[in-house]
């Protein structure tokens, strides 16, 4: 097989390996040059590979459109949560965790292109490799199909850890509705000093004293410092006449 035929058979190989790539995440591309790009990691451009473009720029892109259409989501379809819930919920869909499970599931490590160096050292299975892949995937689909296609293939990946993210976000975490809304009025730090401890090791109370600026404020006791915490934060919430679970800002 001469130079012109490696290549051509090597074209067509990588044709194939991403019209796969293609089905698996459910959307059919124009220009499915994009999708090559989005598939090249960049040790493969900078070491043994032929292709000239890697996937940093579309992982970019794919980020700013992933949060985007998560915010959305959340945003209509939750309209009781308040700004804090919904950010810890966006934060807990578009992590690299969260993303390397969707990355396993449509298989996006399958079609990665990485030199010789990056694919001996474990690098198509790197959660990291594979959440910037999905990410530059959505780029990818942003740029060749619009926000409608960007949106479909998102939600796809998306939205049961969305539903299951809200589900498992405590909207009474009190300590966190504290803090925002202490931030958000320029009031200071806020802080916790331990009062008592109570009972045997085995079953002991804690009390704890939430200090905002230099402030006492409310006590809270609890089987941990961290349930203390909270309670410290919960009644001076209440003190601060916020109600709970309503918007701190």
């Amino acid at each position: 097989m001469d130079q012109k035929e490696q290549t051509e058979h090597r074209d067509f190989l990588r044709a194939q390996q991403l019209l796969a790539a293609a089905q698996r995440l459910g959307y059919t591309f124009a220009d499915l040059s994009l999708l090559d790009a989005a598939l090249t990691h960049t040790s493969y451009v900078k070491g043994d590979g032929y292709a000239r473009e890697h996937n940093e720029r579309l992982e970019f892109l794919g980020d700013a459109v992933l949060e985007l259409c998560v915010s959305e989501y959340i945003y209509r379809n939750y309209p009781k949560l308040n700004e804090g819930v919904m950010t810890r919920a966006r934060a807990a869909t578009v992590c690299e965790s969260a993303l390397y499970r969707a990355a396993l599931d449509i298989r996006i490590g399958e079609g990665l292109r990485l030199s010789h160096g990056e694919e001996h050292s474990g690098g198509r299975e790197k959660p990291s490799i594979l959440a910037d892949a999905v990410e530059a995937a959505i780029g990818a689909v942003f740029l060749d199909g619009g926000m409608e296609a960007a949106r479909a293939l998102v939600l796809r990946l998306t939205k049961e850890q969305i539903i299951s993210a809200v589900s498992n976000v405590d909207a009474k975490d009190y300590k966190t509705m504290l803090q925002e809304y202490v931030q958000k009025r320029h009031k200071g730090n806020v802080s916790y000093e331990l009062l008592d401890t109570k009972g045997p090791d085995h079953n002991k109370t804690f009390v704890l004293r939430a200090i905002v600026a230099g402030q006492p404020m409310g006590a809270g006791q609890g089987s941990s410092k961290q349930d203390a915490g909270q309670a410290a934060a919960k009644e001076t919430l209440a003190m601060l006449g916020v109600p709970h679970g309503e918007e701190t800002h």
